[in-house]
């Protein structure tokens, strides 16, 4: 399969950004991906003893589709988060100070006072922890061809980004990644995955990356059409590699692949 874009969130339920590359570390996170989360009212989120918290506790398209109207930016080098909404800066902010995390809830208190159940609070990642959905696949790969698959079924435009992937492959027949569970994947400098698992979809793909409509019925479709709600697969970084666009990976598992979940 080849790379054909790559991408990071890094406030879960949040805008991507697009990358060029990723250095991928073993055992590690999808760099600069979900690191921060926004609790909607107390979470009991611990970071001196940071546990794993299902989404619902968090700000998330799943239930809060107007999130899809802005755009965030987080600057690696200078540490600010920059919100926008319909093209103009409207927040930017050093996230990991008491002003400017303030200054945040203040923000989506003004933006989405109705459906916030207490007071929004931006929460940091601490060290070797991350606000992913998954607790162990770190990596989330999705196939083109499936979601081209799927938008011909629905009669409609999918865009890929509804399933907020972080690597983007083509070359691979659709629905393919559904057989690779269990299998590795290896990619440039050494580069090796493992498959762990297959990605359920909730109704978060159901909202419009760009506008925030709840337009369509992706899990719905996914079950009618193919007798499962999963599109894209978990990976466990094992050894550690720079994948780009452009790259390939490939099979390294002794499997057939043939195009899976089509009836």
């Amino acid at each position: 399969m080849r790379v054909a874009s790559l991408y990071r969130y890094p406030v879960k339920g949040l805008s991507p950004e697009p990358l060029t590359s990723a250095a991928l570390s073993a055992g590690g996170y999808f760099p600069g991906d979900r690191l921060f989360a926004i609790e909607n009212g107390p979470s009991g989120f611990d970071p001196a003893e940071p546990v794993h918290q299902p989404k619902i506790k968090y700000l998330m398209l799943m239930r809060n589709e107007s999130l899809a109207r802005l755009r965030t930016r987080h600057d690696d080098a200078g540490g600010e988060l920059t919100i926008s909404q319909e093209g103009r800066e409207v927040l930017r902010i050093s996230p990991h100070s008491p002003e400017g995390q303030d200054r945040l809830s203040a923000f989506f208190e003004g933006f989405m006072p109705e459906e916030l159940r207490g007071r929004p609070r931006l929460l940091a990642a601490p060290e070797g922890y991350r606000f992913t959905d998954s607790r162990s696949g770190f990596v989330s790969i999705i196939n083109l061809a499936s979601v081209a698959d799927l938008a011909a079924r629905m009669g409609a435009v999918i865009d890929p980004l509804r399933f907020r992937g972080n690597v983007m492959v083509e070359d691979l027949p659709a629905w393919a990644e559904n057989d690779l569970v269990g299998c590795e994947l290896e990619g440039p400098g050494g580069l090796r995955l493992s498959v762990i698992k297959r990605i359920e979809r909730c109704a978060a793909t159901n909202v419009d990356p760009t506008t925030g409509a709840r337009d369509l019925q992706i899990p719905k479709a996914l079950l009618q059409g193919y007798g499962h709600v999963d599109c894209g697969i978990y990976c466990r970084v094992l050894a550690g590699g720079v994948i780009a666009k452009g790259a390939r990976l490939e099979i390294a598992a002794a499997a057939q692949v043939t195009p899976a979940g089509i009836s």
